[in-house]
């Protein structure tokens, strides 16, 4: 049976979109998975986007749940809360909490006073967690995107599997490049910041749209790039 070409066209831009969406997921996957030994961090990151795209499945699946995470659960004055800005309210606040304590123990571990302090250890199933933690968040921005694209299941779910496909192969990519220039690790968790920024302030009714945050971290990475450039020419 042929596929109607306006359902490959919806499955390729939700794609493109999920792959966008997932910017800050994978980010977030590759700062946590390189305080890894190096040989368990493809296998945690392996299991991270697993994760992500099980959740994402499983959230999609739950079309009915889903629906209703906009439903009012209850009102203050004019301040609407429901089940989905509980989660965007208190998972933005989440990211903000570890992008802010990577940045300290990033700038720790490079102070020179600081260098012979013992650094705590976080557990092969500890980062998993919290990889997993942020799945749930990140998902449900995504699904509810998928969900407001198309109302056909197998695009949607095709479109979250690819993505996951796409992720997969320049994870490691990103993981490298992120050990390999720490300057490049504190853009990506200032971009993280934002991101949690943006999130507690969409639950609080003020939405920013992300296209600002991804231009400002591509215009910062691409100063940082030149900057690189100098300093290995110099």
């Amino acid at each position: 049976m042929m596929i109607p070409l306006n359902d490959i066209v919806t499955l390729l831009s939700l794609t493109a979109l999920e792959v966008v969406l997932a910017i800050d997921n994978i980010i977030f996957l590759s700062i946590l998975v390189s305080k890894l030994p190096p040989e368990q961090q493809g296998k945690a990151r392996f299991l991270g986007l697993l994760g992500a795209m099980l959740s994402r499945i499983l959230l999609l699946l739950s079309l009915f749940w889903v629906s209703h995470l906009t439903n009012t659960l209850w009102s203050w004055g004019e301040y609407h809360i429901s089940g989905r800005t509980l989660i965007l309210f208190f998972g933005g606040l989440f990211l903000l909490f570890k992008s802010t304590q990577e940045v300290y123990e990033t700038l720790e571990k490079v102070t020179p006073i600081r260098s012979s302090l013992p650094q705590k250890k976080i557990g092969f199933w500890g980062i998993i967690f919290q990889i997993g933690i942020l799945d749930i968040v990140f998902s449900l921005d995504s699904v509810l995107t998928a969900i407001g694209m198309s109302d056909v299941v197998y695009i949607m779910v095709t479109s979250i599997v690819l993505s996951i496909f796409v992720m997969m192969f320049f994870a490691k990519a990103i993981n490298t490049l992120i050990q390999k220039y720490p300057s490049i690790k504190i853009l990506a968790l200032s971009f993280l910041m934002l991101v949690g920024v943006a999130l507690v302030a969409d639950a609080l009714g003020h939405h920013i749209p992300r296209t600002y945050i991804y231009f400002s971290m591509l215009f910062s990475l691409i100063v940082e790039a030149l900057n690189i450039r100098l300093r290995q020419k110099n």
